[in-house]
């Protein structure tokens, strides 16, 4: 059990040492955009939407390789129009990024997450799930594992997303770009609700989504990093190199099974119209 305080951080150390300990938010994360609409309560981030601005934060550090995971208590009651977002991105229009948007919805409908994978600046490789819980009503924990051969997107230690390196078969992979932690909250009522129909409803606001709990086991770059894969090289034994996490055990596989049986609303590779030719990785 984690000892309680505001901010838990767990950082991957040389020789697998593993240390947790307490720090400030603003020690370790920063402001992305509008920092007014960013606020600090105890143990909680509070991001707040409103018709001025949405806003945003990012990890101080970059990151090659390794988990991060944050919990999120998500907008109450009507959040139609608004998406919350915990992702990693690299800098750049040529950037590399692992996306969880979570897409509001009316009152009494279900929430959706999206997920996404942009690689080398493309991405346009959405799945959609429901959730089999209300993310409203406590905070969830969200995952994202990664390393060199498969990025796996996790909800409460689940896993509903793998996303495979498949660079054998001429498919790019992100391996090469640090990426920045981020959490975020913005207006999309043009797609974010049953494809923009339904839009935001601003009597409500501000409209709020708050986090807490992020932990970082991951392989931290520092600025000065001229060999960014050469610093989180295999050679140095990280743990997420081992050859236990080089594919879900069995469990875990189970598990994905089920999530894609009973709550996938969405895969990319499956939208025939959308693409006349599926994309090399969802070729077996």
């Amino acid at each position: 059990m984690a000892q309680q305080c505001p901010l838990t951080f767990v950082m991957s150390l040389a020789m697998l040492i593993n240390v947790a300990f307490c720090a400030n938010f603003s020690d370790f994360f920063q402001p992305l955009w509008a920092p007014d609409h960013i606020a600090t309560e105890g143990d909680h981030i509070n991001l707040s939407l409103d018709t001025v601005s949405g806003c945003g934060f990012e990890s101080r550090s970059k990151y090659l390789f390794g988990k991060a995971s944050m919990q999120i208590k998500l907008v109450e009651g009507d959040s139609a129009g608004t998406v919350t977002a915990f992702y990693m991105s690299s800098e750049g229009p040529n950037r590399d990024e692992l996306d969880f948007e979570f897409l509001g919805n009316v009152s009494g409908e279900p929430y959706l997450v999206q997920t996404n994978v942009y690689v080398n600046g493309s991405g346009n490789r959405e799945q959609r799930h429901s959730l089999w819980f209300d993310p409203t009503l406590d905070f969830h924990t969200y995952s994202l594992f990664w390393n060199r051969r498969y990025v796996v997107f996790l909800v409460d230690g689940i896993p509903i997303r793998v996303f495979a390196n498949k660079e054998e078969n001429g498919v790019i992979y992100p391996k090469s770009q640090a990426m920045s932690i981020r959490g975020s909250m913005w207006n999309a009522d043009d797609w974010a609700t049953r494809g923009g129909r339904v839009k935001t409803n601003w009597s409500h606001s501000p409209l709020v989504a708050t986090f807490r709990s992020f932990e970082i086991d991951a392989c931290e770059l520092s600025p000065e990093t001229d060999d960014v894969e050469a610093e989180c090289a295999v050679s140095r034994h990280f743990w997420w190199d081992k050859p236990s996490v080089r594919e879900l055990n069995r469990h875990q596989s189970h598990q994905l099974k089920w999530v894609r049986r009973k709550h996938m609303v969405y895969d990319y590779c499956k939208d025939v119209a959308r693409f006349t030719e599926l994309p090399r990785e969802c070729i077996n």
